[in-house]
């Protein structure tokens, strides 16, 4: 996996996502409560504090609770929340671990339909349905992980030529649509509510 995303808008964290699916899967886990670009260049944040350059599933699931959370909290804070972030991170990577032997990319390199996909991207540590259909379209928008049912699976966020979500985010242009999107959404939730 080798593909040019504009996710953090910041070419060193872009470049990392680019080429490490665990660091594109931790980047949608913190994608929460933050600016997205903020949420996606946590992983190189996370990469450059414990002395690497990429993420290993392994190594995070069996560092010590206490010493991975204070890194997050490090200034500046790789999140918002930043020890409770940490936990989940941890609780991702030892489900990689014991379920893909640490492998990311496993979770969706031989998935035989975007229903099954979706099924496994739902199963991971906090990834609820919306997230899950998000990163779904964007493995299929922007990885080139398109089993039979891709779009179907990811439901609105699959459609194309939208700005919904992470998945459509392909330079600051983008970014902006996509922050219009979610700013009339909430608006309109807003007005019914």
């Amino acid at each position: 996996m080798a593909v040019t995303v504009h996710l953090a808008q910041q070419d060193d964290a872009d470049a990392l996502l680019g080429r490490s699916p665990l660091a594109a899967l931790t980047g949608m886990l913190l994608d929460q409560q933050v600016p997205m670009e903020k949420a996606f260049s946590g992983p190189l944040v996370i990469a450059q504090r414990m002395g690497a350059d990429d993420l290993d599933a392994h190594a995070i699931a069996a560092a010590d609770p206490e010493a991975f959370a204070a890194l997050f909290a490090e200034k500046p804070a790789v999140h918002r929340f930043p020890g409770s972030m940490a936990k989940r991170v941890q609780q991702l990577c030892a489900y990689l671990v014991e379920h893909y032997d640490g492998d990311a990319e496993a979770v969706w390199r031989d998935a035989p339909s975007g229903k099954d996909l979706l099924a496994r991207l739902k199963a991971l540590p906090g990834f609820g349905v919306q997230k899950a259909q998000i990163f779904l379209a964007l493995l299929g928008k922007q990885y080139g992980v398109r089993p039979t049912g891709w779009r179907e699976a990811a439901g609105a966020y699959g459609e194309e030529g939208c700005h919904r979500s992470v998945a459509d985010i392909t330079g600051p242009e983008s970014l902006l649509k996509v922050r219009a999107t979610k700013q009339e959404a909430k608006r309109a939730a807003k007005a019914k509510g």
